[in-house]
Formats: structure tokens, C-alpha cells, sequence
């Protein structure tokens, strides 16, 4: 059987365009729903949303290629980059900073022309050191067929299944000078749409030795920030191609050995796409748990001390909030702490523990519902008895 890349009128692909209309216009509105809620949030939830969606997204499509990076180190790379202060930055390897790179350089500058140095650009940072795990690869430059051709396969040595086979490499410059042309061409078709294309379309030329899959979805999260004329990421697609990733390669894999009509991965992406923003309820779920508890509390006095610690509360506190470990947090005498903590329990948004002394810790009062384990903290009585 042939595949695409292989049929005549490569790469004219087509689809159906009314069949697509109706998905499409439903995605465009849960994206424009998402921007609009996202823009309310304030300039400090909204940068804390960014944050956690790009280390989301980073995360995600390393894992769909099976590496695991570190959560802290990709959040503090994407922070310091970003120019964002937070709570417990690490320094981050070459290998993280490298994905952090590529996909801060496609998302924050989606206005800047994609070419054929900065995809080499891209390639050489997921490879700093020139090897992909133990072997040496050609880094930023198109893959050449010295060790065969690019195939990808599955299963053990002797017994692999050959999924699909990509373009020879001596067809590389003349297909990815077509691909460029066309990324950067604005014609009548919908920003979205040109999303899902330009992501199969990449990753079936496969011009890299490896990363080939992660540089198309970067160029996807790239057409996707254009479609919204923004920088700032509120989902993230990889993360929900990672969730779907089966089905993500099988519905690779029948277009890439199927007719020059796409229509059934547009569909999908279309679709992977609507449940990406959907799901940015739970992903963001502190981000905006802490905009409706300050929508709550507006109009409370409440100094930047106490911002502060309230802040961490509600990212999710390690351990015991203490009157020592506030005044070490903020940077205050015990006496004072201990008066920012008693104002904040008279206004009922903090409650003590039950124990006494020194020990003595504090909760947001939102907070009692649970200890993390489903257990209550206190019973209806004790509540009552409190206050609250």
C-alpha cells in the first residue's frame, strides 16, 4: 500500500469542508469562551495560569515520546524565562531548558515567521548534546538515509512492525521549502484548521533524525497561538494528546497510509482539541479557585503579609502553617505574625487546629473539608463551636 507522500498529487490535501463546519465552530467557541474568562482573571492569575499550562504542555509532549522530565526543574525554567518569581524555583538540566526553549520560542513569538533555521534552531535545543539517548544523530540539519530509511516501527528486534516510512532524504529540502512556504502563507482557511494540517504534515515528512514528533506539536501550539493573536496559553494539547495517545498514533497511521483526503484527522484533531479546552477546569482548578476566593473576599482587609500566606494556602501549603513559619515566610516579627493571623481568624477566612502551644497550626477556613485523605478535619459540632 502507498503511503501519502506517495500519491500524485502530493501534498494537495483536501477535506470536508462543510462535514468540518459544525466541530469547528464549536471549538472556535469554547476557545473564545476560554480567552474571555481567562482575560478577567487579573494580571497575576492570569501569568500563574500561563505558567502552569506551559509547564503542563512541556511535560505532556515529552511523555508521549516516553521521557519523563521534572516538574520543578521545567516550571523554574519556564519562570525565569518568562521573567516570573516563584515559590521554590530549581535549577533546571540542558535537556529541560532545551524543550523549554522550543516551545517558549513557538508560543511567545507565534507572530514571527516559521523558516528553515528556526526549526534547525529548535531541533539543536531538544539536543544539546547531539545524541538522542545513546546514539549520535544529525542535529539541526534534515536527517539523511546513511542508516537506512526514516521508518517508524514498534516490537521486538527481528520481529518490529513497520508503521510508516517516510519521504527519502533526498527529498527533504524540496518538501520542507513547500511546508514553509505554506506555514507562512495566510490564505482563506480557518487558523485552526491550519493547525491540525501543519501538524500532520510535518510529522509526515519526518525531516529530523528524532523530536520530529514534539517540533510538530510545537508548531501546532504556534498556528493555535496565532488563531487567538495571543502568546498566553490557556490549554494545552499535549497534554491531551498524551491522554489520548493510542489513538493519536493509530489515527496517524491510517492517514499517513490513506488517500490525500485528511478529513478524518481533522476530525479528531478538532475534537482531541475541544476536550484540550475543555479540560483546562481541572488543570487550572487552583488558579481559579484562588480568583473566586479573592472574588469572595474583595472587599476584606488584608495586608501583603497576609496576601501572601493566603496565597501559598491556597497553592496547596507543604506541611503545617505555624506562627514561626509565617514569620519566616514574611519576613515579620512572631508578634506580628501572630496579629496577622488573629485578624485573618476574627475575618473567618483562617481557623486554628486543635492542638495548643507551639504546635498550634492554621487553615484556610475553605479548607475544612478535608485533610487530603477524605477524613474530616474537625466534626459538625467543632465547627460550630469555632464559628464557622
Amino acid at each position: 500500500m502507498a503511503y501519502i507522500h506517495e500519491r500524485k498529487n502530493w501534498p494537495n490535501f483536501t477535506w470536508d469542508e462543510k462535514g468540518l463546519a459544525t466541530k469547528l465552530s464549536a471549538v472556535r467557541h469554547r476557545q473564545g469562551r476560554l480567552i474571555g474568562r481567562m482575560e478577567g482573571l487579573g494580571f497575576t492569575l492570569r501569568n500563574e495560569a500561563v505558567l502552569e499550562t506551559l509547564t503542563l504542555d512541556v511535560l505532556k509532549t515529552s511523555e508521549i515520546e516516553g521521557e519523563r522530565l521534572s516538574h520543578e526543574q521545567v516550571r523554574s525554567s519556564i519562570a525565569r524565562r518568562l521573567g516570573m518569581e516563584i515559590a521554590g524555583a530549581v535549577a533546571s538540566d540542558r535537556d529541560v531548558d532545551g524543550v523549554v526553549e522550543m516551545m517558549l520560542d513557538a508560543t511567545q513569538h507565534f507572530d514571527k515567521p516559521l523558516t528553515t533555521e528556526r526549526l534547525f534552531g529548535w531541533h539543536a535545543s531538544l539536543f544539546p548534546a547531539g545524541r538522542s539517548g545513546s546514539h549520535k544523530i544529525i542535529v539541526g540539519d534534515w536527517r539523511d538515509d546513511t542508516k537506512g530509511p526514516m521508518q517508524v516501527i514498534s516490537g521486538p528486534i527481528g520481529k518490529e512492525t513497520v508503521h510508516y516510512e517516510a519521504p527519502r532524504a533526498s527529498r527533504l529540502k524540496s518538501e520542507m521549502a513547500t511546508f514553509v512556504a505554506w506555514a507562512n502563507k495566510r490564505d482563506n482557511t480557518d487558523p485552526v484548521l491550519r493547525a491540525a494540517l501543519a501538524h500532520f504534515w510535518f510529522v509526515t515528512v519526518h525531516p529530523f533524525d528524532d523530536g520530529n514528533g514534539r517540533i510538530a506539536r510545537a508548531i501546532a501550539d504556534w498556528a493555535l497561538a496565532h488563531s487567538e493573536q495571543s502568546s498566553q496559553r490557556f490549554y494545552s494539547m499535549s497534554a491531551q494528546i498524551r491522554t489520548e495517545r493510542k489513538t493519536y498514533y493509530d489515527i496517524l497511521e491510517r492517514t499517513q497510509r490513506n488517500s490525500l483526503d485528511i478529513t478524518e484527522w481533522m476530525e479528531w484533531f478538532l475534537d482531541c482539541l475541544d476536550r484540550a479546552i475543555a479540560g483546562t477546569e481541572s488543570t487550572l482548578a487552583t488558579v481559579f479557585r484562588k480568583a473566586s476566593f479573592w472574588e469572595i473576599h474583595a472587599l476584606k482587609t488584608i495586608n501583603e503579609r497576609q496576601r501572601l500566606l493566603l496565597n501559598q494556602l491556597l497553592d496547596g501549603f507543604e506541611g503545617k502553617l505555624t506562627s514561626s513559619k509565617w514569620a519566616k515566610i514574611a519576613k515579620c516579627s512572631q508578634d506580628t505574625a501572630s496579629r496577622d493571623i488573629q485578624a485573618l481568624i476574627e475575618q473567618k477566612l483562617l481557623v486554628k487546629d486543635n492542638a495548643r502551644g507551639r504546635s498550634t497550626s492554621y487553615f484556610l477556613v475553605e479548607s475544612l473539608a478535608s485533610r487530603g485523605s477524605g477524613s474530616p478535619l474537625w466534626s459538625a459540632s467543632e465547627l460550630k463551636e469555632k464559628g464557622i
